[in-house]
């Protein structure tokens, strides 16, 4: 009988070569680690600056690891991908910190821990004359866009919805052609709300630089205060994301990004107080008469009437 040769996953070979690697490639690795997929979707130089390392760097990894060049790593990720790679897409989709067999207790106490880390150090971070100095200038501007693509677009809808019940003039783009059109007609008077939390995705960059070219003031909320979108801003918000937790758009992103939306909008009621409770007291009444009431307020009104013949 033929042996069958065991098929080794570039993490395997990663893992196998780790505690052998020199501080420039230990970063590569980390990279790949955390985003199996990343060479896929990267260049080799993109690669390097995502570690913060050289080409030639990411070179002699994938020497190091067993292949010729950067363009057989991509092909042995892409054979993993195809053959199902059950723990690279794993690590891609869910994440380090949840396994396969893990017990629904631990589950939920890792996901609850990391959610409240992710708020708290989110709260810890925000700059609060930043965050001031945001809310006003949207409070008073003439139009407000917000820019968002893939997981952030929903947080970027839930900032329109936010703010258009107090008053604010907000639109939300998702699609990159609407929201350069628009970003184009902006002026000084309006503000540019890009959200992304690597900060490094194309459309919502080219959409607020095209806003911010227009004259607007620009804001970046994103967990990479580093990234291209925070240096392109005028302004950053930094809403943290911890490693290791549902790649690549988490939810602990998500709720992180929309505290940092929850305290501009309270942030924002408070300066504009009057306008804020009528429009709320409005909006609030327009819907009033198309909830059912509670069941034991119906039950009480159908007790307390008189009996009938």
């Amino acid at each position: 009988m033929t042996a069958v040769a065991k098929t080794f996953s570039v993490l395997d070979r990663i893992e196998t070569y780790q505690s052998q690697m020199p501080a420039t490639m230990a970063k590569i690795a980390a990279v790949l680690m955390d985003d199996p997929k990343a060479p896929l979707s990267l260049s080799i130089t993109d690669l390097a600056g995502r570690a913060g390392t050289s080409a030639a760097s990411v070179t002699r990894f994938c020497r190091m690891i067993g292949y010729t060049g950067y363009g057989q790593l991509r092909v042995g990720i892409a054979e993993d991908v195809g053959r199902g790679g059950s723990k690279a897409a794993w690590i891609a989709d869910i994440g380090r910190s949840f396994g396969p067999g893990d017990p629904p207790e631990q589950v939920r106490t890792v996901l609850l821990n990391t959610h409240t880390l992710s708020l708290q150090t989110t709260a810890g971070m925000l700059d609060l004359d930043t965050a001031v100095r945001v809310a006003q200038a949207i409070g008073k501007a003439r139009h407000v866009d917000v820019y968002g693509v893939g997981g952030s677009s929903l947080t970027a809808l839930e900032t329109q919805h936010r703010l258009y019940r107090i008053g604010i003039n907000v639109h939300t783009w998702a699609e990159v052609h609407n929201g350069l059109t628009s970003a184009a007609i902006l002026d000084e008077s309006c503000v540019a709300v890009g959200i992304s939390n690597t900060g490094r995705t194309d459309e919502t960059i080219q959409m607020l630089s095209a806003a911010k070219a227009a004259g607007a003031y620009t804001v970046a909320i994103t967990g990479n205060p580093e990234s291209p979108l925070a240096r392109l801003a005028d302004d950053v918000l930094t809403a943290a994301s911890p490693n290791g937790y549902l790649q690549p758009a988490d939810l602990s992103a998500r709720h992180c990004q929309l505290f940092v939306v929850d305290f501009l909008y309270l942030l924002i009621a408070q300066a504009n107080f009057e306008r804020t409770t009528r429009l709320l007291a409005a909006s609030a009444a327009a819907v009033a008469p198309r909830r059912r009431p509670a069941r034991g307020i119906a039950l009480a009104n159908f007790t307390a009437r008189p009996a009938t013949a």
